[in-house]
């Protein structure tokens, strides 16, 4: 599946129908008077949020979207129709930016969400608007107004309950894929997860989202690798879970990067509840990982270290300290 979290759109409502110039001529009518009806109003153009979405890749084919005009008023007191209202279809998490990209006019979070983001112009009057008693014969009718348009920035927002962060190849997809029945791309190059991935995690009675990123490296902040701006679908989860290779020289180098590319993303990220674990701890002898253990846990305070071994059995394991809970799967069966 081909990925897309942001995207730029042109939008336009729809104008307004004209207004009509018209007299009623009847046989056998001997005063007729203006009866020309008033234009329809034009369509609006309508941002909504549904549950089935969750990637902006329509908008790549197709990014400018107006309502239809509507319909001219007629004789014999008829009103245009209303112009066609045209809908845009998002994801939950995605935010509608103006055209600077910083102001946010709405954040739709909640599928069934409908905005109106320009309505359509009125419709013009007829001449049987213009009736009075001074004037029983009037000539005129109104044009109708000119619908809205403008450019604005569709940027996706993941919503996830926890979020995977970590360096390049520090096992955060094949953390995602055992805990979860997602199936991200693993292989044994950095980079290999190039766009965000979900899984839904059951652990006895409790569901919740986990959203696996792009690894981050040092400098991401100023476009180093692929950036840093998925980060931003990180930004509405609970708590972070920090995977630091075990198989590392410097465990706590590598925690420090990532740190570090927090805090220069800002929007909160270093002030969320973290959680660090150690991956691949099936791959360090016994010996090995008791000295990188304690030196993870000095950065932090007390972790839980997360097993993750490759016939695809995980197992959680405490580092000690005080919340530490004791060894047990990760699927919350007793070992």
């Amino acid at each position: 599946m081909q990925f897309l979290d942001s995207a730029k759109v042109f939008v336009r409502s729809g104008d307004g129908g004209n207004g009509c110039v018209s007299f009623r001529r009847e046989k056998y009518v001997e005063f007729g008077g203006p009866n020309g009806g008033d234009g329809g109003r034009g369509g609006d153009v309508i941002v909504e949020c549904v549950a089935n979405l969750n990637t902006l890749l329509d908008f790549r084919y197709q990014q400018h979207f107006k309502a239809k005009k509507g319909g001219n008023g007629m004789g014999s007191n008829r009103t245009g129709a209303k112009g066609a209202d045209v809908v845009l279809k998002v994801p939950p998490g995605t935010q509608i930016l103006d055209e600077d990209g910083e102001t946010l006019i709405a954040d739709m979070t909640e599928p069934g969400t409908r905005l109106v983001l320009l309505h359509g112009g009125n419709g013009g009057f007829g001449n049987a608007h213009f009736k009075t008693s001074t004037n029983q014969a009037p000539r005129r009718a109104n044009p109708g107004q000119a619908g809205e348009e403008m450019y604005i920035w569709l940027r996706l927002k993941l919503i996830g309950d926890a979020g995977i962060v970590g360096l390049p190849n520090a096992g955060k997809s094949t953390f995602l894929s055992t805990v979860s029945r997602a199936k991200p791309k693993i292989a044994d190059y950095p980079f290999t997860t190039l766009h965000p991935n979900l899984g839904v995690v059951r652990f006895g009675g409790l569901d919740f989202v986990l959203a696996d990123i792009p690894g981050l490296i040092e400098g991401a902040h100023e476009g180093a690798g692929i950036g840093d701006r998925f980060l931003g679908h990180v930004e509405r989860t609970a708590v972070l879970l920090h995977l630091v290779d075990a198989t590392a020289e410097d465990p706590v180098e590598a925690y420090r990067i990532v740190r570090g590319e927090m805090e220069a993303y800002g929007a909160g990220l270093a002030d969320k509840p973290e959680v660090l674990a150690l991956s691949k701890v099936d791959a360090v002898d016994a010996d090995e990982l008791d000295e990188k253990g304690p030196r993870a846990r000095g950065r932090r305070g007390s972790q839980a270290v997360v097993r993750l071994r490759r016939d695809g059995q995980r197992r959680a394991r405490s580092s000690g300290g005080p919340g530490a809970r004791g060894r047990g799967h990760a699927d919350g069966r007793n070992p």
